[in-house]
């Protein structure tokens, strides 16, 4: 449930950004503090990579599997908010590699969230960095994926 609503969320807002923004016009939203600047990329964060999209295409179809594969032995909530951010901010970012373009699988990702000093991103962007935040915290807790607490854990 987590994934489909980030993966519509995600859509939705690279939707809305492809019809009421310019590339090259930023728009505050919150002072400097928030910009929506359209850009279109090619590659993985902060646009590295940009030669290997296909590579990055196929990272992130994996990454979604293996998801969905892992997902059968979920039993804890904290880990199944982690698994349905990751894999609808996996499976927006997809959509766009594949369906955009310039051709499938070497589409550009639709970024427009702008903050001082870091990388334009976007919805799919926030759900992967959240995910993996809260992977850490679920590791960190020493709470496995059937929701079970591994020994000698506080």
């Amino acid at each position: 449930m987590v994934g489909l609503l980030v993966l519509g969320l995600d859509q939705l807002t690279k939707m809305l950004a492809l019809q009421h923004l310019t590339p090259g016009e930023p728009v505050n939203v919150i002072g400097s503090l928030l910009k929506f600047n359209l850009i279109r990329n090619a590659g993985a964060a902060f646009s590295l990579g940009e030669d290997f999209t296909p590579v990055i295409s196929a990272v992130q179809i994996i990454v979604a599997v293996g998801v969905v594969w892992l997902s059968r032995k979920l039993g804890s909530i904290g880990w199944a908010v982690a698994f349905g951010l990751l894999f609808g901010g996996a499976i927006g970012n997809i959509t766009d590699r594949i369906f955009r373009e310039p051709s499938p699988f070497h589409g550009h990702v639709v970024d427009f969230l702008q903050t001082p000093n870091w990388a334009i991103f976007n919805v799919a962007d926030m759900a992967v960095s959240s995910a993996a935040i809260l992977l850490v915290i679920q590791t960190l807790r020493g709470i496995k994926l059937d929701g079970t607490k591994e020994t000698g854990r506080k």
